[in-house]
């Protein structure tokens, strides 16, 4: 089993300890406070690991610590590794970003778009052009979740039993067809909205390589990158490792909530956020990334794949505030800050709502794990923990402050 560990001191790689050291105290703080159980934090300059610390719980009952080999949730995390075992495809010629989704899921051959009304009296007209695979890394499908209660369609899928992205009793390709039977809320590629594009993705990988996704995945991705705790299931001699889920609660703390089912396989393989990782997974996946397609000797992508993965795809190099779907995406986090392909990426760090590199990518999961690659700065950060929060936290604000203060050169 391999362990992320400290590689070299925070002065070698350019960054202030002292800083690092109020970096920790602000998230054990929250942690003695009772507002997280416990964090794993890492960061890292030309790939060797400057900064590890791990503080806290992984179970608060069972008084089980954080620890290096902590296995987390990284939910929404799974969207960038989705988006890599679909360029992988592209490289081999059997999927390009202009193909329409049609093609490979007939499904979606004839789009329909929401026009007016809701419920049972919701008009729709014809899509104006194809929904491509290039809208659906991007999130421009038109596509949505049923959790935002902003749109008719949200409430769609509502009604459709879609709360947690998954029809009930089916497994992806089951749900892909609900997904599909659907109006889109706009036009692809006319609009930004964060959506269960991801899990259409990873069932277009499932059809091109005839192979279930997370079989594919681990084959194509985890194994040759040495991800060996990365998956969408924990063996039974690796649960004691895995943290537990919280949520927030009333007074402010967090309590126990139910997670992912990861005891054995499961029968919806979520290409949006159905992975399992430790530090380590997420560090090799990040150098994969830092090091344009390659680690160790193994190349998974060209760089220049890498680099159109990420960079900013919004037309007219707009940011997700300016393009995104209103009133979800109408938020002060989001001003600075394109996308590209299954990841965001920073395009005016002087609008961004805390200190940004310009060109930095990455994405972050809705149990509060994050990360990012800053290639100015040659630097990468991963922030993880495992608290569902109710609303908007300062969590990844208050991390890449405290980041940024550390960087000495």
């Amino acid at each position: 089993m391999a362990v992320l560990r400290q590689e070299t001191t925070p002065e070698e790689a350019g960054l202030d300890p002292r800083a690092l050291e109020r970096l920790d105290g602000h998230f054990a703080h929250q942690v003695d406070d009772g507002r997280l159980p416990g964090f794993l934090v890492a960061v890292a300059r030309g790939g060797r690991v400057a900064h590890l610390t791990a503080y806290g719980f992984r179970d608060v009952a069972a008084g089980l610590p954080v620890e290096t080999d902590t296995l987390w949730r990284i939910y929404s995390m799974t969207k960038p590794v989705t988006t890599v075992g679909a360029l992988m495809l592209m490289e081999e010629g059997l999927l390009s970003l202009d193909d329409p989704v049609g093609r490979h899921l007939p499904a979606f051959a004839e789009p329909r778009v929401y026009e007016s009304g809701s419920g049972e009296r919701v008009r729709t007209r014809p899509a104006a052009g194809p929904l491509l695979v290039r809208h659906l890394m991007t999130h421009t499908a038109g596509l949505t979740f049923a959790f935002y209660h902003t749109h008719p369609v949200d409430a769609l899928y509502r009604a459709a039993g879609l709360e947690s992205s998954v029809a009930p009793g089916q497994d992806l390709a089951g749900t892909t067809d609900v997904y599909a039977s659907l109006p889109l809320q706009f036009d692809p590629g006319t609009r930004w909205n964060y959506s269960v594009a991801s899990n259409v993705l990873g069932r277009i990988i499932e059809v091109v390589s005839g192979r279930p996704l997370d079989d594919y995945l681990a084959e194509r991705v985890f194994r040759p990158l040495g991800m060996d705790d990365a998956g969408f299931q924990v063996p039974g001699d690796r649960m004691a490792r895995l943290a537990e889920l919280y949520g927030e609660s009333d007074d402010g703390g967090i309590e126990p909530i139910a997670g992912l089912p990861l005891r054995g396989r499961p029968r919806f393989l979520s290409g949006s956020g159905g992975m399992v990782a430790s530090a380590h997974d997420v560090h090799r996946f990040m150098e994969l990334l830092r090091r344009r397609g390659e680690l160790d000797g193994v190349r998974l992508l060209a760089p220049d794949t890498v680099d159109l993965m990420t960079r900013n795809h919004l037309p007219g190099n707009a940011d997700l505030r300016a393009f995104g779907s209103r009133p979800a995406h109408d938020v002060p986090g989001n001003d600075g800050v394109g996308f590209g392909l299954g990841v965001s990426v920073v395009i005016d760090p002087s609008r961004t709502q805390s200190p940004s590199g310009l060109g930095s990518y990455g994405w972050s999961g809705v149990a509060t794990t994050t990360f990012w690659v800053d290639p100015g700065r040659d630097l990468t950060v991963q922030f993880c923990t495992q608290v569902r929060p109710r609303s908007s936290h300062t969590v990844f604000p208050d991390l890449k402050r405290l980041v940024h203060a550390a960087v000495t050169g």
